[in-house]
């Protein structure tokens, strides 16, 4: 055994509780997580989060930029173009221009050792990167997200830190489940005609090469971090991509990846980075490269088919975007309902993959005990449930954050123009006043009532805090326009609320059907769209929402392949010399 495989499997063991906890989790699919939910229950939380802080503000460039060093083969020029939008000022950050073609070479060569170890060796390795992430980045990782992506600091540390990290573990999981589905050896043997063949069968796991996993704006770690677990741990190395207006979050992820690796004796080679800008993107060139054999993608519907149909040979993996649904048909506690869905509209300003945006209402209202509320109050109700949430700035600023892009804004102002002459403004959107950054980027919701003849208006994800209620003529009429809406446009999760068993039903096999995720009659605390790792199936590939879910085996199995050598047991007759 090499240096390298004895080290990894010191990682290994080093962390095997971990891993096995979530091995278990993954199994029952029950609450779990080594990390603590909450900053302020982090380890030392007061000074953890100071260092975090101070080496966030390490990489900024105030007074000139800072070049951030990976030591990457194939370096150039610089660039860089992130902008806070809490502050609304350049970050003054510079990271180098790689050279692709150096990029995929220096990928392929660093494949051998580490394709040729034990599973558990680069699961070892891996398990590492998340306990390296965990205990020395994860706070300067969350400043990194919130003044990129514009994320809140708590969401920051929870959905792009612990729960992040919960997802990389969870592909690793299932990487070691289907890599040690496959027997290293088999004896076989058969009979043919008098003769007994006896054979010894030897499996070898092969990887495919290089991924090229593309992160995306708003949640650059989320998707990341379990992709490139998927394929690192499958033997495979990783070129990512990062978004151009969210690079840092992943250039200290890169940075950890590759200091491991090499500490652990492997070619930190395995991970790289290609950053590029917006006028002159790598994207088209990283998946037509004749070296890419994966595609991981996260991001725009747009880009993502173009993936999908562009990228073979090599595999594509991705999670796009859809219109997201609500069927509110009936309702026990009709306040309660309207309460939660106001809070998962307005979470980090609807910029999420998992956000509703269309809810879908029968035109005679939604039943309750006390009867049927009509459609319109139940628009003014919803509107005013949203309203309380962002009327008092410090409770906005946790809830809604920022407006990661300056085009959310305007594609708010262009939705609210045409949704006054087609339907009716239900609430209109406005800034407001961030108590700790009086720069930062904010919009509350915007909320539309149209027809159902509006589809042009709704029928595409209408990304940032856009929401619809639309009138259908009865209950199935609901249902029916909400499941089309995932089948056609995609779908990544849904909510209904019925107090009728049959409609449930009826329901549930509809978005099974339209394959999308459904919640049903969910009120209380817990945000509507929130998926618990080893727990939550993330996308189910069925609908145009994307091709791959976190996680199942689906999702590593096919990120290498198997081949085989058998020879006779029997030991060979000995040929007599010349």
């Amino acid at each position: 055994m090499t240096a390298a495989a004895v080290r990894g499997a010191g990682y290994f063991e080093r962390h095997r509780d971990r891993f096995e906890g979530a091995r278990q989790a993954c199994a029952v699919r029950n609450c779990w997580s080594p990390f603590p939910e909450l900053p302020a229950k982090y380890p030392d939380a007061a000074a953890a989060q100071a260092r975090g802080l101070a080496a966030f503000q390490a990489h900024l460039g105030s007074d000139a930029p800072r070049l951030f060093e990976l030591d990457q083969p194939g370096e150039a020029d610089t660039l860089g173009e992130e902008v806070s939008p809490y502050t609304q000022a350049a970050l003054g950050i510079r990271y180098c221009r790689a050279d692709p073609d150096r990029l995929f070479d220096a990928a392929a060569n660093a494949l051998g050792d580490w394709s040729r170890v034990p599973v558990d060796t680069r699961i070892g390795v891996l398990m590492e990167v998340v306990d390296r992430l965990y205990r020395e980045h994860l706070f300067e990782i969350a400043h990194a997200v919130m003044h990129t992506a514009g994320q809140s600091f708590n969401m920051a540390y929870t959905g792009s830190g612990v729960n992040a990290l919960d997802r990389a573990i969870e592909a690793l999981v299932y990487a070691h489940q289907a890599q040690h589905a496959v027997t290293p050896q088999a004896h076989w043997e058969r009979q043919f005609g008098p003769s007994t063949i006896a054979l010894q069968k030897t499996y070898r796991l092969v990887p495919r090469g290089v991924a090229v996993c593309f992160s995306c704006a708003s949640f650059p770690t989320w998707n990341a971090w379990p992709s490139m677990m998927a394929s690192l741990a499958t033997g495979n190395a990783v070129i990512v991509k990062p978004h151009p207006a969210t690079v840092l979050p992943m250039a200290i992820s890169v940075r950890v990846f590759r200091q491991v690796l090499q500490e652990a004796g492997f070619d930190p080679n395995l991970v790289t980075m290609a950053p590029d800008s917006r006028d002159a993107p790598l994207g088209k060139i990283l998946v037509r490269h004749p070296r890419t054999a994966m595609v991981d993608f996260t991001g725009s519907v747009q880009f993502g088919q173009w993936v999908e149909r562009n990228a073979y040979p090599a595999l594509s993996f991705t999670e796009t975007a859809g219109c997201n649904t609500v069927v509110l048909e009936s309702a026990n506690d009709l306040d309660a309902a309207l309460r939660s869905l106001a809070t998962t509209l307005c979470m980090f300003s609807a910029q999420m993959c998992t956000s509703p945006q269309n809810i879908y209402v029968p035109a005679r209202g939604v039943r309750t005990p006390s009867g049927t509320v009509a459609l319109d109050e139940v628009g003014r109700r919803l509107a005013a449930a949203v309203d309380a949430l962002c009327r008092e700035p410090k409770k906005a600023a946790m809830i809604l954050a920022t407006i990661q892009s300056p085009q959310t804004l305007a594609l708010l102002a262009q939705m609210q123009q045409q949704g006054a002459q087609r339907g009716q403004v239900l609430l209109a959107p406005r800034s407001y006043p961030h108590p700790e950054f009086p720069q930062a980027r904010t919009s509350t919701p915007l909320m539309l009532q149209v027809g159902k003849g509006e589809r042009d208006l709704y029928g595409e994800e209408r990304f940032g805090p856009v929401s619809f209620v639309i009138a259908c003529d009865d209950a199935a009429d609901a249902l029916a326009q909400a499941t089309r809406d995932a089948r056609e446009f995609g779908g990544l999760t849904a909510f209904l609320y019925s107090e009728d068993e049959g409609y449930v039903a009826q329901a549930e096999q509809a978005y099974a059907q339209a394959g999308a995720q459904l919640t049903i009659n969910r009120t209380g605390a817990m945000p509507l769209n929130f998926a618990a790792a080893y727990s939550d199936y993330h996308v189910t590939g069925l609908n145009p929402a994307g091709n791959a879910a976190l996680t199942h085996l689906a999702f590593v199995a096919n990120r290498f392949c198997v081949t085989q050598s058998r020879r006779p047991l029997a030991p060979p007759v000995p040929i007599p010399p010349l």
